[in-house]
């Protein structure tokens, strides 16, 4: 296509991603502390089912990217633990932002490189240089700083928060490793096409044990907040679309363009959080925060360059 519609795609499809990204999150936050929808397994397996749904529709219906089959039993099996443990990050992920604000969610969060660099370490025994290792110092640094500093600090939801920036790095980790060989190799978007309807599958025992009476809750929040329904329908619809808008932002751009946005994002999100929910902050977490992306940043940088 010509330059200046190319260039113009690129910015719609990085403004999407934006959208998406930060309108998940915060709407996640929405529905899980302002609407009593204390439901974060309930509200994943929504995310899941909503992935599956999609993902059948644009891969198979309508061909958006070539469909990639399962080819063995082996492999099938290492897309259902990648699976588990994607279940297990996502749903850490939305258990912490009923006990903690978004800003201090995402300064957490921003501590994924170090646990992808700590599991890259202890399970493939794989050394970067010594400088990008320094260069993690300031992220959990500034998380340390940041937890100090935050006035609505919740030990639990701390807890399922690291837990699930660990599950996500993990998950990377893992991916890497279970699907390294040409033949098993799979895109992102066929991935979740075969990871969503297992995630759903695990999701919906662990929901009928632990949470109940969801089923009955929903129905009695939809039907006195006429926006109930919709807010968890553009929620779920939302949680695809991040999927999708990070391969098509990476397939147009580089994996270092979707780092870069990744930083940014991350202070953006702070930002219209702390606008939208006001939540109260101090100046130690923000500075915290603020040399935690530092530090991702650096990493980032020095990764490349020793690459």
């Amino acid at each position: 296509m010509p330059i200046k519609k190319e260039t113009l795609f690129i910015f719609i499809l990085i403004i999407s991603w934006y959208f998406s990204n930060i309108g998940v999150l915060l709407l996640n936050k929405l529905l899980l502390s302002n609407y009593a929808f204390s439901y974060p397994i309930f509200l994943t397996m929504c995310h899941m089912s909503a992935c599956a749904i999609f993902s059948y529709v644009s891969i198979v219906l309508m061909r958006f990217v070539p469909l990639q089959t399962i080819r063995s039993r082996s492999q099938f099996l290492k897309i259902s633990a990648l699976s588990v443990v994607f279940c297990s990050s996502v749903v850490g992920g939305n258990i912490s932002l009923r006990y903690l604000p978004v800003s201090f969610n995402q300064a957490v969060g921003a501590t994924t490189p170090f646990f992808t660099a700590l599991f890259a370490y202890l399970m493939t025994l794989k050394r970067e240089a010594w400088v990008t290792y320094a260069a993690l110092v300031p992220v959990v640094t500034g998380v340390i700083i940041a937890s100090g500093g935050e006035p609505s600090f919740h030990l639990y939801g701390f807890i399922m928060c690291i837990s699930a920036t660990g599950a996500r790095a993990f998950k990377s980790v893992l991916q890497g490793i279970l699907l390294s060989s040409e033949g098993e190799k799979l895109n992102s978007m066929n991935l979740l096409l075969y990871m969503s309807p297992i995630a759903v599958l695990l999701l919906l025992p662990v929901t009928l044990v632990m949470e109940p009476n969801v089923f009955d809750v929903v129905i009695s929040l939809g039907s006195s907040n006429r926006f109930m329904w919709l807010l968890l329908l553009v929620n779920s619809a939302m949680a695809y679309s991040v999927n999708l808008s990070n391969f098509l932002v990476t397939k147009h751009t580089s994996p270092l363009t979707l780092q870069v946005l990744g930083n940014a994002k991350g202070a953006v999100a702070v930002i219209i959080s702390i606008l939208l929910f006001r939540n109260p902050i101090s100046f130690i977490g923000m500075a915290g925060y603020s040399l935690t992306v530092i530090g991702v940043v650096i990493y980032g940088e020095t990764k490349r360059r020793y690459k």
